[in-house]
């Protein structure tokens, strides 16, 4: 007879500790014997917290290792530190909005570890199609394979209309980053790197010898050395961090490369050549691995199984994958339907893949595609008809600077959107009337709260639909990046310009597609010259009401202080 089990739920708002033993010859060894580092000062084990709503949330974006700048998950883990005693504070999730890694743009001596961990671990090699050079063991020890990839990134011959033509063609590149000087590649690549941004132990295991450089090259790996040293030197942290909270991932763009799916065209470019058809397979590989995965494991089962089959039935005693089925699992990837994430409870959380389903320009291959398409939003619709209050997760802010995306807008009238990332909502007309018309509608929630990262600055809006009284609120809180910023100069003109040409009472108000909303930013309590934009790596926190409706919205600045958003105008 088979025993039977009674399954006890795990309570709530009350710390939880774990452990995961490992066996040794010398016996089991659990987490404070082989990652003492996840543990906090005083602790025995780690532990977890298991919220009953969704009312206070930690959120950002952007974490790339080689900016010169502090950690936001460092600063993240300090603040939990400090309340690891009232477990009834801790936040129900850490949501991360995308650009977690940056694999399009990777610093010179991450870029040597990451060879020199491949290494170590013995992890797969795969051949290269269509590339200049023919497998990943010749990519490694390729002369261009330091600060020169952007020789190996495949290129074509456009003539797309007549002008070019006329002019013989230009020769450009598939992928569009400015920084693809050190631009992942192989599957092993990805998840190498995946391992030295989330935990300090693959780094005792290797050491960082420089490569031969001409010397303006060598100059600029002295310089990010220094960097990634100090990022290192806070991964214990971020590690712990992430051992301590429940996580949610989505990926933006960086997570694959620059302007992943941008518009129709660069979708025909990038699809129809195989070397660039494997970069970015590889790295979607890595994704659903190293991120997707967690979100919702039942959901992702079918992909997961293909990717299981795929390492099976690779050569292990050689470490190649099969090309064939590699790229048979690629394509799987890339036709896959079920990215978003979406969480039941108080409000209900919603993570929206913005990459993978987009609306296509009907006017111009050319002309940046929706960031989801018309059956997207329609099943996004549906999701939150009749929910009281909704948490949305929109890598990209829905509402953003508006004198930004005019910029865009004429860059891409101009035939050169990739010129300026012009990736916002209110770039497509069709998906940006088909998103306002949601927040219109009679049936979808009273509140919104829209999470968002992207832009390496962080802001909050509230929103009003003009002209209806009882009408919903949103309220756009935007927090990036974890370990990114905006140039401080080009951010202060943008903000300042903005501020004055779209003053809540300026007409130019009604030449935007969001007219019908009235949107109220908030002053950071720290600006000092009515600054709306606040430039600095950190995480986001936004606590909720009982309503759904932020009664708290901060940004935790990893260079150790609290920035705070007020609201000036009291709650109805």
């Amino acid at each position: 007879m088979a025993p039977s089990f009674s399954i006890t739920p795990l309570p709530n708002s009350v710390r939880i500790v774990y452990d995961l033993k490992v066996a040794t010859d010398q016996g089991d060894s659990g987490i404070a014997d082989w990652a003492p580092h996840l543990l906090h000062e005083g602790a025995t084990h780690p532990c977890f917290v298991l919220a009953g709503d969704h009312r206070r949330l930690l959120h950002g974006s952007c974490r790339r290792p080689h900016h010169d700048g502090p950690d936001g998950l460092v600063r993240a883990d300090a603040w939990l530190a400090e309340r690891r005693e009232t477990p009834e504070a801790w936040p129900a999730w850490l949501l991360m909005t995308g650009d977690q890694v940056y694999a399009d743009d990777v610093a010179g001596p991450l870029l040597v570890v990451i060879h020199s961990l491949i290494d170590r671990l013995g992890l797969f090699d795969e051949t290269l199609e269509g590339a200049t050079v023919t497998d990943s063991q010749w990519l490694y020890t390729s002369e261009a394979t330091y600060y020169r990839r952007e020789e190996l990134l495949p290129d074509i011959k456009s003539s797309a209309d007549p002008r070019e033509r006329f002019f013989g063609g230009v020769r450009k590149p598939v992928f569009t980053s400015a920084n693809a000087h050190n631009h992942l590649m192989t599957f092993a690549e990805v998840i190498a790197m995946y391992l030295l941004v989330w935990s300090p132990v693959p780094w005792r295991l290797i050491e960082v010898a420089p490569p031969a450089l001409d010397e303006e090259k060598a100059a600029l790996f002295h310089r990010e050395q220094a960097i990634i040293e100090r990022f290192v030197q806070g991964l214990p942290a971020g590690a712990r961090l992430l051992a301590h909270l429940p996580s949610l991932m989505i990926f933006d763009d960086h997570d694959i490369t620059d302007d992943w799916n941008l518009t129709a065209e660069w979708e025909r470019t990038a699809y129809g050549h195989p070397f660039s058809r494997r970069i970015i397979g590889n790295a979607l590989l890595a994704y659903l691995l190293c991120q997707g995965w967690g979100n919702d494991p039942d959901r992702l089962v079918e992909p997961l199984d293909a990717v299981a089959r795929l390492l099976e039935t690779a050569d292990v005693r050689d470490r190649w994958l099969p090309a064939k089925d590699q790229d048979a699992v690629i394509e799987q990837l890339r036709r896959f339907q079920g990215w978003e994430v979406q969480v039941d409870g108080a409000p209900r959380l919603i993570m929206l893949d913005t990459r993978t389903r987009r609306w296509r320009s009907e006017r111009s291959p050319k002309r940046p595609s929706g960031l989801m398409d018309w059956e997207a939003l329609s099943e996004l619709q549906q999701q939150i008809l009749d929910a009281p209050s909704v948490v949305i997760v929109s890598p990209a802010p829905m509402f953003g600077v508006k004198l930004i995306e005019v910029i865009q807008k004429l860059f891409t009238l101009a035939g050169k959107p990739l010129l300026v990332d012009a990736e916002n909502w209110m770039a497509h007309r069709g998906a940006a009337s088909v998103m306002l018309n949601i927040f219109r509608h009679s049936r979808t929630p009273g509140h919104y709260v829209i999470l968002s990262g992207d832009v390496h600055y962080s802001f909050a809006y509230d929103i009003r639909i003009r002209h209806r009284r009882e009408g919903p609120r949103l309220w756009q809180i935007t927090s990036s990046g974890i370990k990114n910023a905006f140039p401080d100069t080009l951010l202060d003109w943008f903000d300042r310009a903005n501020r004055w040409l779209y003053a809540p009472r300026s007409p130019l108000n009604w030449f935007t597609k969001r007219r019908r909303m009235e949107i109220t930013p908030r002053d950071p309590d720290r600006a000092k010259a009515g600054e709306r934009l606040w430039n600095g790596s950190g995480v986001g926190l936004v606590e909720l009401d009982d309503q759904g409706r932020p009664s708290d919205i901060r940004q935790l600045d990893a260079r150790g202080f609290d920035v705070v958003f007020p609201d000036d105008k009291p709650q109805r």
